[in-house]
């Protein structure tokens, strides 16, 4: 595929600035996973040792891992509704250093805000694509807080080659994709309302 914009972590301010809602890009480099169990427990410890999250892309996602041969394999690795990490999020990317999000349905203006503020972008991924994306993860380099949070919950650290197609749905200078969609979608029930 030509033509294709692959962005790269650590992403840096000219990369994010350049990405507006609509853009397409495919992602490679270091990214983590984090639910909201991991997102609630980092705020309150911190980050695990080890664990470097500044520039780069946390997924929203809770892979599938099986045992196979006495080591965990991670067979999916679909993307986790977004909006349940919202009330985390813009607390959490200021934490982290983190300058991405990918996963899917989108966030809301609280997340919207700390994305303009901190310089980041919402990236969508298709859903019902776990064994896909897992194909564009790589192999999983780290693991924390397995013991704790169990493996759906756990931050796996992957080096991600050309993960995507991911769409910007909200981009660092307070557009969002989501809130364009939602206004076309209601002015048009407004018209179909009043026809009948």
């Amino acid at each position: 595929m030509t033509g294709k914009r692959i962005i790269r972590t650590p992403l840096d301010q000219k990369t994010i600035g350049s990405l507006k809602i609509g853009d397409v890009v495919f992602l490679s480099g270091r990214i983590f996973t984090a639910r909201d169990q991991a997102h609630m427990l980092m705020l309150k410890d911190g980050l695990p040792p080890g664990l470097e999250t500044k520039g780069l892309a946390v997924y929203h996602c809770g892979p599938i891992v099986k045992q196979m041969n006495g080591e965990r394999v991670i067979t999916s690795a679909g993307p986790t509704t977004s909006m349940r990490m919202e009330s985390l999020e813009p607390e959490f990317l200021e934490m982290s250093g983190a300058r991405a999000v990918i996963g899917k349905g989108g966030m809301g203006h609280g997340t919207l805000k700390a994305l303009e503020k901190l310089g980041a972008v919402y990236l969508s991924i298709t859903g019902g694509l776990g064994a896909l994306a897992m194909k564009r993860l790589g192999p999983m380099k780290e693991v924390h807080f397995l013991e704790e949070l169990g493996p759906v919950e756990a931050v796996w650290v992957f080096d991600a080659e050309e993960l995507g197609p991911l769409v910007v749905t909200m981009d660092s200078h307070g557009n969002s994709l989501h809130d364009a969609v939602s206004a076309v979608t209601g002015e048009n029930l407004a018209r179909v309302l009043d026809g009948l």
